[in-house]
């Protein structure tokens, strides 16, 4: 999930365990965001790892997903997840607004490589589905 175009590979040594990457969004109906990320999770072939009270979240190896009650919507900013193909983010945007998501920007080469959708959740944070078509 998470994507390098290969230029940082000159710059650092990777550890020997790297770290898991993950992301918290803020939802105020946990259970309507359940549902959107269920939906989402699938696609992508992530799982639940975790559930609580307040916090429902989906992993992948190096990749996680959370929604919380207590965290902060995420308004500004993008939320990135990496899709293994243009057809992929396709599917992840009409999966998105067919559960309740708002289309900021479709599904599109937006040249240099990168083929990318915007939308946002039910409760605004802003996600960018994308692919690396070349390098």
């Amino acid at each position: 999930m998470a994507y390098d175009a290969g230029f940082s590979r000159e710059f650092w040594t990777p550890a020997a365990d790297p770290a898991a990457g993950y992301v918290t969004l803020g939802t105020q109906d946990l259970k309507r965001a359940q549902r959107f990320y269920d939906e989402i999770a699938h696609e992508i072939g992530a799982r639940r790892a975790v559930e609580s009270h307040d916090t429902v979240a989906w992993g992948l190896p190096g990749f996680g997903l959370a929604v919380s009650a207590s965290a902060p919507l995420r308004a500004i900013g993008r939320t990135p997840l990496q899709a293994d193909d243009p057809e992929q983010v396709r599917r992840l945007f009409e999966i998105a607004l067919s559960n309740g998501g708002v289309a900021e920007e479709a599904p599109q080469d937006h040249g240099g490589g990168l083929y990318a959708a915007y939308f946002r959740d039910p409760d605004g944070n802003r996600i960018n589905a994308f692919c690396v078509t070349e390098h």
